[in-house]
């Protein structure tokens, strides 16, 4: 059988033919050289995912073209590893001790409590503590904050079993909030194992404080390592085991957005524009119910529209995607230099694939000059494809400037 390489190329001719464009058109029309183009057309020159994702929208093949390229492996720490035996991190005792009999006196409706601390002024300050935490780890690399996370997420648990029973499911529920955030920490400092781990763990302590629905959210939290691990269809089989008509409507939202995702790796953009249009409803109407505190991000005022910008640069579709970004960055606050850079790496990728080179290294410049306070291994992931978008245009006086920084934020880190 020919391999994929080979066939991608006179797919992409005969594609570019039946459109009536020629080499030249068509190099202009994406950006690309246009002897680059003759050399991948002709097999001798492999095709990146970024330019098979780039051909596949202008061509509409409809995510044929992306499944004749390879993806690269994906990057390391970031992709979910096969699932050992499930360990308890806060002590099962502990968990077990506190039990959810409680629920039935307090006469509390499961899965849409809000947390009370007016009886317990300790519990009171620790969830004052969550928020100051959540708030630094947008400043602050998160090797820094995971020991106290962790520590702060047993004590909690710790005290849930001594609680009296008014206060031990907002205790179990507190310290269910911390071990979600805890794992998402461990997966920005590159420790997927851990991640998955302290979700599960997270999930555990929300359903022994009443809370069925935060496992629903762990599988949201699960799609999130393999989108960055490149598993399109682990990312979507994930995401739509969330979304049942039972959970609370922030959970079913975000699920459906990294369901989205998961579509556009694979140039789906039909389902991709569906599961967009369903996450802006559900967010929308979770917006009505103000539950506090929020389940996943909470610096992004309107997370579906982040994510259509963030989709449309992975459908292809680089300028709309710049457009959608531009002015969604706008909108996040000074002070949440992670979520900054999140977003910010992705805009400036669409604008260097929109052929807008000096503007994307503008934008890139200004985000690499914070990312050593606050290092990401998944937002290395965007920064390694900008640096691979911008290598083709050497030439540039402004991608020649930003090389050095680029360089010193991809460099291995040293112990």
């Amino acid at each position: 059988m020919m391999s994929t390489t080979l066939r991608f190329g006179p797919e992409l001719r005969r594609l570019r033919v039946e459109a009536g464009l020629t080499l030249t058109e068509f190099s202009v029309a994406l950006n690309y050289d246009k002897g680059h183009l003759s050399k991948v057309e002709r097999g001798e020159r492999s095709a990146s995912p970024e330019l098979a994702r780039r051909c596949d929208a202008f061509l509409g093949a409809d995510g044929e073209l992306q499944r004749l390229v390879a993806r690269p492996e994906a990057d390391s720490g970031t992709a979910e590893s096969p699932a050992g035996p499930s360990r308890w991190l806060v002590g099962r005792r502990a968990v077990l001790s506190a039990g959810t009999g409680v629920l039935i006196d307090l006469g509390l409706k499961l899965g849409s409590q809000a947390l009370s601390y007016a009886d317990d002024p300790l519990l009171g300050s620790y969830r004052t503590q969550f928020d100051q935490l959540r708030k630094l780890g947008q400043s602050t690399a998160p090797k820094i904050l995971l020991p106290l996370l962790e520590t702060q997420t047993r004590m909690i648990a710790g005290l849930a079993s001594d609680a009296r029973s008014a206060s031990r499911a907002s205790a179990l529920l507190l310290a269910s909030r911390f071990a979600e955030f805890t794992g998402w920490m461990a997966q920005e400092a590159g420790d997927s194992d851990a991640a998955l781990v302290w979700t599960g763990e997270a999930a555990e302590l929300a359903r022994a404080g009443g809370d069925p629905h935060l496992g629903s959210y762990a599988l949201v939290r699960r799609a999130l390592v393999t989108m960055y691990g490149g598993d399109a269809a682990g990312t979507v089989a994930l995401a739509r085991r969330a979304q049942s008509n039972e959970l609370p409507s922030r959970i079913r939202g975000l699920a459906a957005q990294r369901e989205a995702q998961g579509h556009a790796l694979v140039g789906n953009e039909v389902d991709c524009l569906r599961s967009l249009d369903r996450a802006r409803e559900l967010l929308a109407d979770d917006a009505l119910n103000g539950a506090e505190p929020v389940i996943g991000t909470s610096h992004v005022s309107d997370p579906a529209a982040m994510s259509t910008g963030w989709c449309l640069y992975d459908l292809g579709r680089p300028k709309v995607a710049a457009e959608v970004l531009d002015r969604e960055c706008r909108r996040l606050p000074p002070h949440a230099l992670r979520t900054r850079a999140r977003y910010g790496f992705r805009r400036s990728l669409a604008h260097a694939a929109s052929g807008e080179v000096e503007h994307a290294c503008a934008i890139a410049g200004e985000l690499l000059g914070v990312m050593p306070a606050v290092p990401s291994a998944t937002v290395n992931s965007d920064v390694r494809r900008l640096a691979r978008e911008l290598s083709r245009f050497r030439s540039s006086r402004a991608v020649r400037d930003l090389q050095p920084a680029l360089a010193r934020v991809l460099a291995p880190a040293h112990s």
